[in-house]
């Protein structure tokens, strides 16, 4: 199944500038040739999938005015945007996660949050994915949390009561306080990474998250939203471990 999807991705991706060719027969039909591709069960894992680009958003129907009904489809706008990047869209969960764990080791718990993350984002299912990639984005705060803790304590201090709480804010408010302190300490990429997109990654991440528990209105989730948390995340991934390194060898 992992494997029909990747060459899915890849054959819609090649034959989407040749509208000629951009229909069901030739799209399928190229998939199951590079797949060998035999007997019913998987045939119809790849109409299942075809069936899923449809579902959520990523080719409709038709390619003009002339043509507007299957064979024919096209790429929709949302289609296009993921396939620009095809190898590490949430899109491609496979591609994503291969990117993503090739920045260290997740986690156990984020690298579940984060594949559950995938899963419902490519099921369409968008308040669901908002929540998976926001508690993936806090488990890596307590990580950090922890981290300091345990530095903290090596040095002899005691920690700020508030890094013991249980809400997730307070952490990171206490987190920023005192990383605060030794900002001048770090080295100058890190610390502008920390003071300037540390916060713009967990507010975006937080307030998708946020808005999917919380709603205001009956659709408070995009997908483009729940994409641009995605695409941060790994990101995000990568300056806590830059962070976890500096806290463990050099904060003051």
């Amino acid at each position: 199944m992992v494997d029909i999807k990747q060459t899915l991705l890849q054959v819609m991706s090649e034959y989407a500038g040749q509208p000629g060719y951009f229909q069901t027969g030739p799209i399928l039909s190229e998939v199951k040739k590079r797949l060998n591709l035999r007997g019913e069960a998987q045939e119809q894992a790849l109409l299942t999938l075809w069936g899923d680009m449809f579902r959520t958003g990523v080719v409709a129907a038709g390619y003009n005015l002339n043509n507007p009904d299957l064979p024919f489809c096209h790429l929709t706008e949302r289609g296009r945007s993921s396939l620009k990047s095809l190898s590490r869209d949430p899109a491609n969960p496979d591609g994503y996660l291969a990117a993503l764990r090739s920045i260290g080791t997740l986690p156990p718990i984020a690298d579940g949050y984060i594949e559950e993350a995938l899963t419902t984002y490519n099921c369409a299912c968008f308040r669901a994915a908002a929540v998976m990639t926001g508690a993936a984005s806090e488990t890596l705060v307590l990580d950090l949390r922890d981290g300091i803790v345990s530095r903290l304590g090596a040095l002899g201090r005691t920690p700020a009561a508030q890094l013991g709480d249980w809400r997730a804010k307070t952490i990171l408010d206490a987190i920023a306080v005192e990383l605060t302190l030794h900002v001048r300490a770090m080295p100058a990429k890190l610390r502008e990474a920390f003071q300037y997109t540390w916060p713009a990654f967990l507010q975006q991440i937080r307030a998708g998250r946020n808005d999917a528990g919380h709603p205001s209105s009956v659709s408070p989730i995009s997908g483009e939203s729940v994409h641009a948390s995605l695409l941060i995340f790994p990101e995000l991934f990568k300056l806590s471990i830059d962070l976890q390194s500096w806290i463990s060898t050099s904060m003051p």
